[in-house]
């Protein structure tokens, strides 16, 4: 099982206010579009009801509590923990990603050999969600694309784990 992680995150690693995206990225979009096509995406419930819809062309799956019964629609795949997806998925051959919000990033990011960050060059000071802090010694940084959207500066990057 290859497990990576995708974010865009603030120079804070801020991630989002009110469970909304900060910052406005039309080309980020489509480059997050162009990485996970075909992929497995996996999120927390908060995410997925976030999505105008459920994401096309990738297996959507969402994460959520054990006590919680909502019917998402027969495209999603629910788990209600983390070991229950992992057990189901122990020997799946392609990369899966972990798309967000804040509290499943936490709780994958060691099990993450990749993490795909749109690093934007910007701040939020009321930011409400922020991607879990991680030691970049511990990963080979790869520049893939520098990019701007309505005037702001950011940049593709690939963090694998040494």
């Amino acid at each position: 099982m290859k497990i990576s992680i995708i974010a865009a995150v603030g120079e804070n690693l801020e991630l989002g206010k009110n469970n909304t995206l900060i910052w406005s990225l039309p080309n980020d979009l489509k480059y997050f579009k162009k990485v996970t096509s075909g992929k497995m995406v996996v999120m927390g419930k908060n995410t997925f009801k976030s999505l105008p819809k459920v994401l096309p062309n990738r297996k959507n799956v969402v994460l959520t509590f054990p006590d919680d019964t909502e019917d998402l629609g027969e495209e999603v795949e629910i788990y209600h923990s983390i070991p229950e997806f992992l057990e189901k998925y122990k020997d799946y051959q392609d990369e899966i990603f972990i798309i967000g919000g804040a509290s499943i990033y936490k709780q994958f990011l060691d099990l993450a050999s990749t993490l795909y960050l749109t690093e934007v060059k910007d701040t939020c000071k009321d930011a409400s969600v922020y991607f879990p802090k991680f030691d970049k010694s511990l990963y080979n940084k790869e520049f893939v694309l520098a990019n701007s959207d309505n005037g702001i500066n950011y940049e593709h990057v690939i963090y694998r784990r040494k």
